[in-house]
């Protein structure tokens, strides 16, 4: 069983930053991108940054310049460096991870809720 599991959410004022992290556990899987999507009060959820294992990243135009993707391969780890966060940011932030052996059928973390507000 795979399990994706984030932290780091909260609440932040304007301006602000927030790092989130999350950790792919488990066996018998292997995992390709991974990545980040939110979804905000109203909105449908959307990709905000993705990362190959070969460390080819992916922003929404609206995040790019303010956002930072990384990951550790070898820790199954991809964190998402967030500055200069504003109100529009605030969403649930979900943690993607693409399943290499099985097409449609990725992982997903619970999600972890980021507040922009002052």
């Amino acid at each position: 069983q795979v399990q994706l599991v984030e932290s780091g959410g909260g609440l932040v004022q304007p301006g602000g930053s927030l790092r989130l992290s999350c950790r792919v556990s488990g066996t018998g899987f292997s995992i390709g991108a991974m990545g980040w999507y939110r979804q905000g009060p109203g909105r449908q959820r959307e990709s905000v940054a993705t990362i190959t294992s070969g460390d080819w990243t992916t922003y929404a135009d609206s995040v790019k310049g303010r956002f930072t993707i990384s990951r550790d391969n070898a820790k199954n780890t991809v964190t998402l460096q967030m500055n200069s966060l504003n109100p529009e940011d605030t969403a649930l932030y979900y943690c993607w991870a693409e399943n290499s052996d099985r097409l449609g059928a990725d992982f997903w973390g619970q999600g972890t809720q980021v507040t922009v507000s002052s």
